[in-house]
């Protein structure tokens, strides 16, 4: 499910490049949130072939907080590889799983 950039507010784009490419010097910045590395740090390079996954890796911008709105605080995000990305917020997608399917599904007269 693709993420909501309205969620992050207008100046998220120059933050993400900020710390991806000035402060993370394009290495994923996980050095063991995501459960994996255990205080090492991730070595995967923006934009060059997967070492621990399949394809190319696309850093991204993990918050590491439960702020609501996500903020725009460096000291509450890293950057990440996809694979550290995704296991970082394991716990928050399976609670939006549960979430959806608690809810009852609505259907439209369209979909009889």
């Amino acid at each position: 499910m693709p993420c909501d950039i309205t969620r992050y507010g207008p100046d998220w784009p120059a933050f993400s490049l900020e710390i991806r490419f000035v402060r993370a010097q394009q290495v994923c910045e996980c050095s063991g949130q995501c459960g994996i590395h255990h205080g090492r740090r991730c070595t995967e390079h923006h934009h060059t072939k997967a070492r621990w996954a399949k394809g190319t890796v696309r850093l991204t911008v993990a918050h590491l907080c439960e702020c609501s709105p996500p903020c725009t605080d460096p000291n509450h995000v890293i950057a990440a590889c996809q694979r550290c990305h995704l296991r970082i917020d394991r716990f928050r997608h399976a609670q939006a799983r549960l979430e959806r399917a608690r809810t009852p599904k609505v259907q439209s007269p369209d979909n009889r």
